[in-house]
């Protein structure tokens, strides 16, 4: 399995932690400019294309798409890692519920990728080609509402790794 498909899915976990830690819902807040979808099955888009990014995320498939509260969600990504990722890169996540902040927070990637084995991807992350799955539990309590998700990477240098944001809507019961 390819190192950059882990990378996102790493990013995804990212997210995902943050719903299954109950501060989320499963995607949202109001997307970035300069943005373009991602080829596959997913609400997810790519942000900041305009600007040089170290992760091309070619794919990203979610199962089931949209995610539904209290089941479980597959995710698999494969995408393209150009530069080596090293300790001290990070993840600024936000994350809304309409227009309300649910989230904003600094996620330290390499030690979010251990302490949730994304295939036992770890840093640094060298260039080459990634594929990952991951299967993660959407909580049942997840609130309805259209929620928006922005997570931007960076190396420790504060080059960007990538961005990606998406939304998705939890209807009520």
């Amino acid at each position: 399995m390819t190192h950059c498909l882990k990378f996102l899915f790493g990013l995804l976990f990212l997210y995902t932690s943050a719903v299954h830690a109950g501060l989320v819902g499963v995607f949202n807040a109001l997307p970035p400019p300069n943005t373009k979808p991602i080829d596959g099955e997913s609400p997810l888009l790519q942000c900041d294309v305009l600007d040089k990014q170290l992760l091309e995320i070619k794919e990203v498939n979610l199962s089931p798409n949209p995610p539904v509260r209290g089941d479980n969600l597959t995710i698999s990504a494969n995408g393209e890692v150009f530069e080596t990722i090293e300790e001290g890169a990070y993840v600024d996540v936000e994350v809304r519920l309409g227009y309300i902040r649910l989230l904003s927070q600094t996620f330290d990637l390499c030690q979010t990728l251990e302490d949730n084995d994304i295939e036992g991807l770890s840093c640094p992350i060298e260039p080459g080609q990634y594929d990952i799955k991951k299967i993660v539990e959407i909580p049942g309590e997840v609130p309805p509402g259209k929620y928006v998700v922005v997570a931007r990477a960076y190396t420790e240098s504060d080059d960007l790794i990538t961005c990606l944001t998406g939304e998705i809507v939890f209807p009520p019961r």
